[in-house]
């Protein structure tokens, strides 16, 4: 008789202590290493280049057809009646509608000949370390819940993050420093910090969210008067009574969690403030980065700081830009928040580069859909776009992708994808093999069954990988 698998063995003793106790024995046997805390660093399950990801969120759906997806078609169509095909309306959406062509010119950059519209002068000199991808596609034609497929797989929210599953399945470089590491807008994005949360995971694994504006992390620094030994020995007392109690509540992954949160935010106070300090950065530095510029300043010190974590050994670090939802003026819109971000992105790549990083960091620039090649006339000539979630570009850059390609294409009106579709699972499986990780074998049991970032499983897109 063959001897059962341990997995087996708890699959039977499921039977008797419920599906609460069951989970809880398989996160232990299928989770995190054991071993130095759930945030320890551990290998992926393939060899990748990867081993860190940067991820411009662009929230709002930024319009592909004014970025990086000319359509000269609607030059000549512009202004002339257009009728949707389908039933997929977005909320905004009414009245007559007119096909809309970009107020921006486009041209060929790089040696790779990407295309680029004008506005990115900064973005064409990195042009050949782009890999452009215009086959991707998403379920929702709303905001929040295209946020929540694009950031966590499930339009419905609740699930956990794109950070949350990849710090989940290799842990942390720096034991001092969180896995996952948000820099949001002072407006939370579409949404809010569910977009970020550990969801079903544990509760190690949720983002961490630095203020954009005074101290990133609030009371960060003790009082005058609590030194270093007394809040040793303070941690240790609670330390002590949290073992207690967990010894009566076990596998309870709140309680840990926040255990081994004081103890983190202990550790925090010699890394962080030296960490998030731009100050000490040369000169050129903060001017190559747009330091000090009205238009560049605030997304300069993002990408800059997310270098910075890159380097101290955070995993996974996400930055947002709002808002791209431009229903009108789309020129003096989309043309200021191109200003904002096109300079301090370049100086990114190009400092990743410099520094040896790029090749083992991925970064990851997308928003949660596309937009329209039509829209109604509002306040004259005050063109826009509607939402679209059949067609949109996305780029990568570094850990192991393609770069100087263009992958899949979309219509000659832009409207929807027609050359390497996939749906966003297959994008984020991904997005995590660059990484080293399997989502078939990236799970967590919870609520019945094995749980995964793709909902379902889903399929590697061969072509935007070198």
């Amino acid at each position: 008789m063959t001897t059962p698998s341990r997995r087996e063995l708890l699959y039977g003793l499921g039977l008797g202590l419920g599906s609460i106790a069951l989970s809880s024995l398989l996160a232990d046997e299928q989770g995190p290493s054991t071993g130095g805390g759930p945030l320890a660093p551990r290998a992926g399950h393939v060899a990748s280049k990867a081993k860190n990801c940067i991820f411009l969120m662009m929230e709002g759906g930024p319009s592909h057809l004014d970025t990086f997806d000319p359509k000269p078609k609607l030059d000549e169509l512009h202004l002339q009646a257009f009728v949707r095909e389908g039933k997929e309306k977005s909320a905004m959406e009414s009245g007559r509608r007119y096909y809309v062509r970009s107020p921006f010119r486009f041209r060929k950059t790089g040696e790779c000949g990407a295309d680029m519209a004008e506005n990115w002068s900064h973005l064409a000199g990195v042009a050949d370390e782009l890999c452009f991808y215009r086959g991707c596609q998403v379920d929702s034609v709303n905001h929040p819940t295209a946020m929540y497929q694009m950031n966590c797989g499930n339009r419905f929210g609740g699930d956990p993050g794109l950070g949350a599953w990849v710090t989940y399945g290799l842990g942390s470089l720096n034991r001092d420093l969180p896995g996952f590491v948000v820099l949001p807008e002072v407006s939370y994005p579409q949404g809010g910090a569910a977009n970020w949360s550990n969801g079903y995971l544990p509760a190690h694994f949720q983002g961490t969210p630095l203020r954009p504006k005074g101290s990133p992390i609030l009371d960060l620094q003790p009082p005058a008067d609590v030194t270093s030994s007394r809040q040793r020995k303070n941690l240790d007392l609670l330390a002590t009574l949290n073992a207690a109690h967990a010894e009566r509540h076990p596998g309870h992954d709140e309680l840990a969690a926040r255990a081994e949160n004081y103890e983190l935010a202990f550790r925090m106070q010699t890394q962080v403030p030296e960490t998030l300090d731009l100050s000490g950065e040369p000169e050129h530095v903060h001017r190559m980065y747009g330091l000090g510029q009205e238009a560049t300043d605030a997304f300069g010190r993002k990408c800059l700081l997310a270098r910075k974590l890159i380097e101290k050994g955070v995993r996974f670090v996400q930055l947002y830009n709002g808002t791209w939802d431009s229903h009108d003026f789309i020129e003096r819109a989309h043309g200021n928040l191109v200003r904002g971000v096109d300079q301090p992105i370049a100086a990114l790549i190009a400092d990743l580069r410099q520094r040896g990083l790029l090749e083992s960091t991925l970064v990851v620039w997308c928003g949660e859909f596309g937009r329209t090649p039509d829209n109604g006339v509002r306040q004259g000539t005050a063109y826009g776009r509607d939402h679209n979630p059949r067609a949109m570009t996305i780029w990568l850059a570094g850990g192991g992708c393609r770069a100087g390609h263009t992958i899949g294409a979309t219509d000659e009106l832009g409207m929807t994808a027609v050359e390497e579709v996939r749906h966003v699972r297959d994008f984020h499986v991904t997005l995590l093999r660059l990484l080293g990780l399997d989502d078939n074998r990236l799970t967590y049991y919870h609520a019945g069954r094995f749980k995964q970032l793709s909902q379902f499983g889903g399929k590697v897109i061969e072509p935007l990988i070198a």
